[in-house]
């Protein structure tokens, strides 16, 4: 029974020691968690944050309810305007001249084709424009004149010395049912025009047959390329018509044809005879 009440006592005194060192324990690692905490900014316990840590730690408001938080720069004041430049190497934008035009006008209501216009620069790029008989749409293309052709038209409008000429190509016999004829040139702020319907002045005459050679070719161009889309057997009489105006030398330049004939002649879409229409021509002209 002693033995009983020793044992007892024993055990009740192992756990009051063992409660009072877990207290101990508690308290020891609550005082060493203080010691280790790290100051905000701290890399490690007991270290200095660098200038560099410390900005950073700057605390930043909260962005008030309902704003975007977008940092405010204040606002940059616009660069001086540059310095004057001096006069001396300035150049003032002098007005510039304009180009010269030419143009050429045919014009006779009963023809098929009623109205050609040729208008053109000294660099011989400009356009066509065609009007057929009983229709007010004019169709236009446009025109590169060949450099042989250009050659030969600018020495007529140099010989007549168009501008400063007021000279009447108009003879006295008058043909007005083979159609009138418009000159036009342009230079700037001069300009003349001169219209007749038959003439003796040699460059006037050699402008008029130098223009129409161009209007025949564009015309063609213009046919038989609707023709072979449109109506291919009409390719057949406009090949006709060609080859006439070839023998008649109503043409201008014939070398800008020969691409357009090596087209033809190999296109499947016209007829046999205007294949082998294109390609006489072609050799004819080719020679």
């Amino acid at each position: 029974m002693k033995q009983a009440k020793f044992y007892q006592a024993a055990l009740l005194i192992a756990a009051f020691l063992f409660q009072s060192a877990a207290i101990d324990a508690t308290a020891a690692a609550a005082v060493q968690s203080k010691k280790n905490r790290k100051r905000p900014g701290d890399a490690a316990a007991g270290v200095k944050p660098t200038p560099e840590q410390a900005a950073d730690e700057t605390p930043v408001a909260s962005p008030a309810p309902g704003k975007t938080n977008v940092r405010e720069v204040a606002p940059v004041a616009p660069p001086p305007p540059p310095a004057t430049t001096n006069a001396a190497n300035t150049k003032a934008d002098a007005p510039v001249s304009a180009a010269v035009r030419y143009s050429y006008e045919f014009n006779q209501p009963n023809f098929n084709v009623r109205r050609v216009v040729i208008e053109h620069d000294a660099a011989g790029r400009g356009q066509v424009s065609f009007a057929r008989k009983d229709s007010e749409e004019l169709f236009t293309d446009p025109l590169q004149i060949s450099p042989a052709a250009l050659a030969r038209l600018l020495a007529a409008w140099e010989a007549l010395k168009f501008l400063d000429s007021d000279a009447n190509y108009q003879d006295e016999k008058q043909f007005p049912h083979l159609g009138t004829m418009t000159l036009e040139m342009k230079h700037g702020a001069r300009s003349r025009k001169a219209e007749f319907n038959w003439t003796h002045d040699e460059q006037a005459a050699a402008l008029v047959k130098e223009y129409r050679g161009i209007g025949e070719q564009q015309l063609f161009i213009f046919d038989v390329t609707l023709a072979r889309q449109y109506q291919p057997s009409d390719t057949v009489k406009l090949f006709k018509r060609l080859e006439s105006l070839l023998n008649r030398d109503e043409l201008s330049d014939t070398a800008p044809l020969i691409p357009v004939l090596r087209d033809l002649a190999t296109d499947e879409r016209i007829p046999l005879m205007a294949r082998n229409h294109a390609t006489r021509l072609l050799k004819k002209i080719e020679k």
